[in-house]
């Protein structure tokens, strides 16, 4: 029973819900001897309202899902709730007598998080509080927004169907939905002025920003609530900066709605603040994001996140699942690969975690120094839409000679580890060893340092290939202070290698990129090396390979290839349309790519980046013409800069 709870704060916050409240303390108690408080300390699944009798269910600390199963098996989310909110209004058209219980023929669960603490209100003191007018409003103001939200998210959901197919979820933006423009106030603004302007406004939160508009805090309902009326203080002497939340979760116009969701989700907030350059463009609620949700795009990310050694393998499933909605949708290329990408460095990353817990659970320990890891190749350059081979890197901090043995010993050990979690998840090894687990792509910064002096001083083509491969490196787990240092040391070093990035240069002169002629009536006259083309090796690789070249001579590095050719053109090295066109000329090769190769990888066959010509429709052909032609102008381009 309630009363017999020791937190006082609890009793009162019941006691002041809508349901209960013009109660007095002994009505209060009554009520409360046949409700049910229910702590829940782990996260627990348990079925939703066996009997309609059971009434409703409010959250008073922590969140709730329902979810429904479908014929499949498969579980459905249909609402989340959260602290204050109430479960259990599709019983009143029972509890009426107007018809059977709704979902008597649905299996449902309700699946509370952890530290979780419910209150059940069985039917018979609903009914007996239903008699008092201000607890009818309250029911049916709840009852008339829920009824609204569910119309609301069926409409979307309807509409999004129709524009993206199964693919929604990944495509939308925070712009897309996000409220704008968002009201903010100074930090020395009231309490009062700040309740006011949320009533005016019929808003439940409020950005508080400095005197040049960039966001310091955000105010909430809750924070009113706790900081000011239940904190005993006046709304006349207390100001934003007394109750604002201070540095609060931020999301970006560009970031995904999944990702948003997952914000939501992992810190426990309802209001997200969207920025651009600090300053604060609009404002997305926890509410908004309910109503569009999809739960296949948060599957994916429980999968990869609570995935251990044993059920890494399903990981690569469930992406590949992902991705075929998005050919099917027909999403851009490079929407396309973008989405994937952080589904990739998700998995990449989480096995890197695991590979350091896993030592720590072998009692090897913890890693002695802070260290950076590194992806190379098509995932560090977001190509890589199927699980390929690993490439990547270690970077830890210097140490002295006394240290240097036993640090050396744990990053070789957790260098083999990452390869072999990575395994596990669907990354084959790599067969030129470019792997933390070899001597060469682990070591301390003066380790790289002199590393990179010797590629440069030997420019052998062993070594321009090393360093073409390395110079698409793209940080994804560690220290960030240690990625910092390493990335301005590899600036230092390559500014004294221009001999090294003249002879990548020269290397390029000898690749030149075939030309497709207008007259392919030849190419009926039987088959012959002239009717392939290898969109790898004669499109996508010398377009990287001068952009890492050029890149370089202009100080960027560390960036993808779209990366580079907005950098590029920010510096005023290429015209805004030659950008455009090597642009273009990228997608149109990833696009092509990425269509051969998942349909030999759904007809099982052996993947391959061959392109036979005679199988090309005559639009095609012009494409590939026009994306060679673009290649070998940027290589004419990067030639005559050096």
């Amino acid at each position: 029973m309630l009363q017999t709870i020791k937190d006082r704060a609890l009793y009162e916050k019941i006691h002041q819900s809508p349901l209960f409240e013009n109660t007095t303390e002994e009505e209060f108690d009554k009520l409360l001897l046949e409700c049910k408080l229910k702590i829940y300390e782990n996260a627990e699944k348990e079925n939703y309202f066996k009997t309609p009798q059971e009434g409703l269910l409010i959250i008073l600390q922590g969140t709730a899902e329902v979810h429904i199963e479908g014929q499949d098996g498969s579980s459905v989310l249909l609402e989340v709730i959260q602290e204050d909110e109430i479960i259990g209004f599709s019983n009143f058209a029972y509890y009426l007598g107007e018809m059977a219980r709704p979902l008597d023929k649905h299996h449902i669960d309700m699946e509370v998080k952890e530290n979780a603490i419910c209150l059940q209100i069985p039917y018979e003191v609903i009914k007996q509080r239903m008699d008092d007018q201000n607890v009818r409003d309250f029911v049916l103001r709840k009852m008339s927004l829920r009824l609204a939200n569910v119309y609301t998210s069926l409409g979307e959901q309807v509409r999004l169907a129709d524009e993206y197919g199964e693919s929604e979820p990944y495509v939308r933006r925070v712009q897309d939905f996000m409220s704008s423009p968002v009201i903010t106030i100074g930090a020395d603004a009231r309490t009062k002025e700040i309740a006011e302007l949320m009533i005016n406004n019929s808003i439940s939160s409020i950005i508080v920003v400095d005197q040049i508009g960039k966001l310091i805090g955000i105010v909430t309902e809750k924070d009113l609530v706790e900081r000011v009326i239940a904190g005993g203080g006046s709304p006349m002497d207390l100001a934003a900066k007394d109750i604002m939340t201070k540095k609060p979760h931020t999301v970006r116009l560009t970031d995904y709605y999944y990702e948003a969701l997952t914000k939501f989700y992992k810190h426990g907030i309802k209001h997200l603040p969207v920025v651009k350059a600090g300053k604060p463009v609009g404002i997305v609620t926890f509410a908004t994001l309910i109503m569009k949700r999809d739960r296949n795009s948060m599957n994916i990310l429980r999968t990869i996140e609570e995935s251990s050694f044993e059920n890494l393998p399903i990981v690569k499933a469930a992406i590949y699942d992902v991705l075929s909605n998005l050919i099917h949708d027909e999403i851009s290329t490079i929407h396309t690969l973008e989405i994937i990408t952080k589904f990739y460095d998700r998995l990449a990353k989480h096995c890197v975690m695991l590979a350091v817990k896993s030592l720590e659970d072998q009692g090897k320990g913890s890693p002695p120094v802070p260290f950076a890891w590194y992806q190379m190749g098509s995932g560090a350059r977001g190509e890589q839409f199927m699980l390929t081979d690993q490439d990547h890197f270690l970077v830890y901090e210097d140490v002295s000679s006394t240290e240097a043995q036993r640090v050396e010993s744990y990053f070789e050990i957790l260098g083999n580890e990452i390869v072999v979690h990575l395994e596990q998840a669907g990354y084959t090894r790599c067969k030129g060893f470019m792997m933390a687990s070899e001597t060469q792509w682990r070591g301390t910064m003066n380790d790289w340092r002199e590393r990179l002096r010797k590629w440069a001083l030997q420019s052998t083509p062993e070594q321009i290939l090393l360093g073409y491969n390395f110079l698409s490196f793209r940080f994804l787990y560690g220290e960030s202070s240690v990625n910092d240092r390493f990335v301005l040391m590899v600036k230092e070093q390559l500014r004294k290698s221009s001999t090294f990035i003249y002879y990548m240069a020269q290397q390029e002169r000898e690749k030149p990129i075939p030309q497709l002629h207008q007259n392919f009536l030849t190419i009926f006259k039987g088959r012959s090396m002239a009717d392939i083309i290898d969109i790898k090796k004669h499109a996508l690789f010398p377009l990287h390979h001068c952009l890492q070249i050029l890149g370089v001579n202009n100080g960027i590095i560390n960036a993808t290839p779209l990366e580079i050719i907005s950098a590029l053109h920010k510096k005023k090295k290429i015209t805004k349309d030659f950008a455009e066109e090597v642009r273009h000329a990228y997608e149109i090769s990833l696009s092509i790519r990425i269509s051969m190769s998942w349909e030999k990888h759904l007809r099982n066959e052996k993947i391959s980046t061959e392109i036979d010509l005679r199988k090309l429709r005559r639009w095609e052909l012009n494409e590939l013409r026009t994306t060679l032609d673009t290649v070998r102008a940027l290589q004419s381009h990067l030639l005559s800069k050096l």
